[in-house]
């Protein structure tokens, strides 16, 4: 449709993100969507009209499926587009093409565009089936459509299969795009240089509508009618029954939606296996156990050192948990090598699961992310002597999911392990005790599984000396831990050599400075010699330190104070009298300029008087459109603590600056006290 001269534009319903290709994609993908199509029906953007309840849940389908699929077989980062428009210029394969190919199963077809870029076309002709199966007319030209493309970088695979093997690649080309065809009147796959895309086409037009209706109407049969077609497509082909019929009233689509997302938000394995059955029992299975092979160099509960342990035994009769995990636990699975994939027959239990269960039907599924073998599921069901195929299928399904929850938990298990111990490494072990000087510190990192950009440290320097710092870095994880490794060591280093406050700064200014150009510079060379360019002309990588360093002397009545700031907050005095000043003065952060020369204040700590050293933690923590410090907030905390101990003055400011806020810090937050005896 034409647009008049000097018409406005009508808004397009386009909506775009990037997700990381781990096992949470799934999930944020789904709420994405679902924001996108709310959005788009509060402002009655074009098309939004026939948005239904039923194409939001297919919507959701097709969006696990395909993103699912992406982080699967490709790991890549993962960009979701979707969009309302007409077929005619929505729709991923109206490109033109020069000629076309056979699909691989004959029901659709290759095309290759001028550019030569290969699109699958798995829409087959211009009708699909309902829900029940019926055959129904797909959309016209200018009809209504939501449009899905999932794209990744295919690194794990090539565009035409090489017929190399690779171990413990479970490639499923089947099932997900089942449900994605059978739910959307067209799908493709275009390859394009370095990227994949598998798109999907859902009508948006008086057939959603008149579909509402009908869900309304018939309610429950319309949930069954489309849970049978579900079961359906996910049976492997060529058995494709309906034995299960307790299963097709339970809704496949929302089973496997719903699933994704409780296992995927799981960061600890042995609550994923947990968590796994009690999904399956009684759903699918009268009992499910779940075998984890087990990485760790050591057990302290006396299990097997490298070996499967039995993480978790579900039962729909709480009182056979324990007699079947001591029967499993005698004669844990052994699966065949050349069994990679697919369910494969183990013997029933029936020794643990009385007289009523003597006879059943039992399945073991490999659990396998990342092409390592993880663990085994296995399933068991009295009374029968084979699974259902529509169940087997589903449960293969949920097996992978599974196996990707593990593979993220263990991940992030072993990342958090480094960081507490980098962290440890990182932070003093004790605080000195300074004679005449009472100190309190708190210390809280925002992020409790990695290092922190936040440091401190209290210790003697030697000669009646000691020396105290409070330091912030630019950034947080890894490359926060780096300056924090070469800083801290530094500044004792420095501290026992005899250098004045002054000094230490600009030696350790210049060391950063240095450090992060012979960083840069390596890496610049690395790249050259892989033939990449580039880097080497983007210069130096400067680390930025902001640093409170001081230097306490006790005397007789009192304790001498040197300290300098290096970018940052400047430190409070507070009197007896509740009295509060700054004690130093503004300077540039460590690591910015070559030529920075830094300066000192002086000053005696009398008995009763305080010193209060923070990070930006605190005086950064924001209510709405303020922080804490505005309007010198924190002085004036501070005076409400005259005449308490350094330990109750450290608490106070702590309790303040988290109640200054509706939610919990975002930041790092550290601050010491100081007080003189």
């Amino acid at each position: 449709m034409s647009r008049a001269p000097g018409a406005p534009e009508r808004p397009r319903a386009v909506a775009r993100t990037s997700l990381p290709g781990n096992p949470l994609a799934p999930g944020a993908a789904r709420r994405f969507v679902r924001t996108a199509l709310a959005e788009w029906t509060e402002l009655a953007l074009p098309g939004a009209e026939f948005i239904t309840d039923l194409l939001v849940a297919d919507a959701m389908v097709v969006v696990s499926e395909l993103v699912t699929n992406a982080v699967v077989h490709a790991g890549t980062d993962v960009e979701l587009l979707c969009r309302l428009g007409r077929c005619s210029e929505d729709c991923p394969a109206a490109a033109g093409t020069a000629r076309a190919f056979p699909s691989h199963d004959g029901s659709g077809s290759v095309t290759r565009d001028g550019s030569g870029n290969d699109t699958y076309d798995g829409s087959g002709s211009d009708r699909h089936d309902g829900p029940g199966g019926e055959s129904k007319p797909g959309p016209g030209p200018d009809s209504g459509v939501l449009v899905i493309e999932v794209s990744d970088h295919h690194p794990a695979r090539v565009v035409r299969d090489d017929g190399a093997e690779r171990p413990y690649d479970i490639v499923e080309y089947g099932r997900g795009l089942h449900l994605v065809s059978a739910l959307s009147d067209a799908w493709g796959i275009t390859y394009r240089t370095g990227v994949k895309t598998v798109w999907a086409r859902l009508p948006v037009d008086g057939t959603a509508a008149v579909e509402q209706e009908e869900a309304e109407a018939y309610d429950g049969e319309h949930a069954l009618r489309r849970g049978q077609r579900a079961a359906e497509i996910l049976a492997p082909a060529p058995r494709r029954g309906m034995q299960d019929q307790d299963w097709r009233s339970r809704g496949v689509l929302s089973f496997l939606a719903e699933a994704s997302d409780l296992l995927a938000g799981q960061l600890d394995e042995d609550l994923v296996a947990a968590l796994t059955g009690q999904l399956l029992v009684p759903r699918l299975a009268d009992w499910c156990a779940v075998w984890l092979e087990d990485e760790a160099p050591g057990r302290s509960d006396g299990g097997v050192v490298g070996g499967p342990r039995l993480a978790r035994v579900w039962h729909g009769s709480e009182n056979r948990i324990e007699e079947l995990r001591r029967l499993l636990e005698k004669d844990p699975p052994e699966l065949p090598e050349s069994d990679r994939a697919g369910p494969v027959p183990v013997p029933w239990p029936a020794e643990a699961l009385g007289a009523r269960a003597t006879g059943g039907s039992a399945l073991a599924f490999r659990l396998i992310a990342g092409g390592r073998p993880l663990g085994t599921l296995v399933i068991g069901r009295a009374g029968q002597t084979r699974f259902p195929d529509e169940i087997t299928g589903l449960v293969e399904d949920l097996s992978r999911r599974v196996a990707l929850a593990i593979g993220a938990a263990r991940q992030y298990a072993r990342q958090a392990t480094i960081s507490r111990v980098l962290q440890r490494g990182l932070l003093p072990g004790a605080v000195a005790e300074i004679p005449g000087v009472r100190s309190a510190l708190v210390y809280e990192p925002c992020d409790k599984g990695g290092p922190s950009g936040d440091f401190y440290d209290l210790f003697p320097a030697g000669d009646g000396r000691w020396c105290f710092a409070l330091g912030d870095v630019q950034g947080k994880g890894p490359e926060a831990a780096v300056v924090i490794g070469l800083a801290r060591p530094w500044l004792r280093l420095l501290a026992r050599e005899g250098y004045e406050v002054p000094d230490v700064l600009d030696r350790l200014n210049q060391l950063l400075l240095d450090d992060a150009t012979e960083a840069a510079d390596a890496a610049a060379r690395a790249l050259v010699s892989a033939g990449g360019t580039g880097l080497a002309d983007e210069g130096p990588q400067t680390r930025f330190l902001s640093l409170l360093y001081g230097e306490l002397v006790p005397f007789d009545g009192g304790v001498h104070c040197t300290v300098a700031s290096a970018g940052h907050p400047l430190p409070l005095l507070l009197q007896p009298s509740g009295k509060v000043g700054e004690v130093a003065q503004p300077q540039t952060l460590l690591g910015v300029f070559e030529d920075a020369s830094y300066l000192c204040g002086t000053f005696e700590l009398r008995p009763g008087d305080s010193l209060l050293c923070v990070t930006d933690g605190v005086t950064e923590r924001r209510s709405g459109h303020r922080q804490f410090d505005d309007d010198d907030g924190l002085a004036a905390a501070l005076t409400g603590c005259a005449g308490l101990s350094a330990e109750l003055i450290a608490e106070r400011i702590r309790r303040l600056v988290h109640e200054f806020g509706g939610k919990p810090p975002e930041d790092d937050l550290a601050l010491l006290v100081l007080q003189a005896e």
